[in-house]
């Protein structure tokens, strides 16, 4: 473990931020690493409890308390393999990852104190990639099965890499002119620099991981040209909001406002919608909603607003509501609100209005909780020369699966318990299968996902080295 009573001796550092008003005027990351005095202080605040509630936070199951000791020690050679054990892309969930490990960590039990898992583990990844330890891993050989995986996200990617290793020569569809998914063309720069998703795209092609980008992946070819396909397309269908005035020109969904910022920002295409010098709203208050506002700061909108049809959750924790270890219900404040803005809950979006595109944005208070019930008498008008809807996503989209056949649930997304779809041969994993979800699911599911694929192929004929699946 850590120090003997490390947990006392020692308080927990958050990782230092660049300040908002510097960090506004580019692109580049935000968030900074510990030095690594302090580093080795925040693991040594781990106690290695008898029952580390830290694993059951984290949908990968990682060894958090090995590599915590680990880099208290100062052994991040090995810290890195033990991470590599159970996460292929650390540096997107150390990034990106909301951190239910820390909110599940027995020190969390005094609300704020756990240990900063996700720190750490960036801090891990970060050292492995300057060391040059991170390498590619192809297999020692290769079965004579094919696999197509569709999507080039954090879940397809993670599926192919296993899938690579095992011995199989796996194809990535991206219909995108470059790999990553969301991670490239959803989340900004100044969340995770383009060249952490780059560099891992280079690993995978080096392990021998074939990708083929601005292509729309084919049904027949599909079914023609491989032995198994795994469907990792994302939940992609974005969450619409059926209001008077919504067709007005102006009023759009948020990933088109954010694919164009990226593409901008790496110098691909100028963007088709701007927010420079306008009144911008932004409705919906998860992560895509604070993306949008951070990125109209930097595009320097005359004001932001950020609405949320919820009401405001308690400023702690409630025991009765979301006791430890689970995921907390409680206010917390983003990253983009800290740089500016303003924020109201219990909205109620009644409509938009303007001549030739949308100029206003008309709302009234609502009780807060479902059915969320209109309050009389708060009826209200802003100006709104940009509204960004960021209300989450309904499920993937249906063109490709209806032309292979695959069936759904009951929710829209790609029916496939235990990965496997009704169609032979075609799997899914990821957002496209579980609904939208965190980077640390997508990566968990496309492992798992891998694992299916790979059973299956080993009961078909031919024998793959699946013993890199299992390491």
């Amino acid at each position: 473990m850590g120090e003997i009573g490390g947990f006392k001796k020692f308080n927990r550092s958050d990782p230092p931020e660049r300040v908002p008003g510097e960090r506004v005027g580019d692109h580049r990351e935000f968030v900074r690493a510990l030095p690594l005095v302090e580093l080795k202080d925040q693991g040594a605040r781990c106690m290695e409890c008898g029952v580390p509630f830290c694993h059951h936070g984290c949908p990968l199951g990682n060894l958090i308390p090995d590599w915590n000791d680990l880099v208290y020690r100062d052994h991040f050679r090995e810290a890195i393999d033990q991470l590599h054990r159970t996460n292929n892309f650390p540096e997107f969930t150390g990034r990106l990852c909301p951190a239910p490990c820390e909110a599940a960590c027995v020190l969390e039990i005094e609300e704020g104190n756990a240990v900063t898992i996700k720190q750490i583990e960036l801090a891990i990844v970060t050292r492995a990639w300057e060391e040059r330890w991170i390498v590619p891993e192809p297999p020692a050989a290769r079965s004579e099965r094919t696999v197509a995986v569709v999507g080039s996200g954090p879940s397809g990617l993670a599926c192919a890499q296993q899938l690579s290793r095992a011995g199989h020569s796996v194809t990535v569809f991206e219909r995108d002119e470059s790999g990553g998914g969301l991670l490239r063309f959803g989340v900004p720069d100044f969340k995770i620099e383009k060249h952490v998703v780059e560099r891992r795209l280079a690993q995978l092609a080096a392990e021998g991981v074939e990708f083929r980008f601005g292509v729309e992946a084919d049904a027949a070819e599909l079914h023609e040209g491989f032995d198994a396909v795994v469907l990792a397309v994302g939940s992609r269908v974005p969450r619409d909001l059926p209001a008077p005035g919504r067709e007005l020109p102006g009023v759009h969904f948020a990933m088109e406002y954010l694919y164009g910022r990226n593409r901008d920002v790496a110098g691909a295409a100028a963007p088709a919608i701007s927010a420079r010098d306008k009144h911008v709203i932004v409705i919906g208050g998860g992560d895509t909603g604070a993306d949008c506002v951070a990125s109209a700061h930097r595009e320097q909108a005359a004001s932001v607003t950020q609405i949320e049809l919820l009401g405001e959750p308690p400023a702690r924790r409630s025991d009765e509501l979301t006791p430890w270890p689970l995921w907390p219900v409680k206010l917390r404040t983003s990253y983009a609100l800290k740089e500016g803005g303003e924020r109201s809950f219990a909205i109620s979006t009644t409509g938009f209005s303007g001549a030739e595109q949308v100029e206003r944005i008309h709302w009234l208070q609502n009780s807060g909780t479902p059915p969320f019930a209109p309050i009389a008498g708060t009826e209200e008008s802003r100006p709104a020369e940009l509204v960004l809807l960021a209300m989450g996503f309904v499920g993937p989209e249906p063109a490709l699966a209806n032309s292979l056949g695959v069936e759904r649930d009951e929710r829209g997304n790609i029916a496939a318990p235990a990965y496997a779809t009704n169609v032979p041969r075609v799997f899914a994993s990821g957002d496209a299968r579980r609904g939208q979800s965190l980077v640390v699911w997508a990566i968990e599911e496309g492992r798992r996902c891998a694992q299916a694929v790979d059973a299956w192929l080993c009961s078909s004929a031919v024998e793959p080295a699946a013993a890199a699946l299992r390491r």
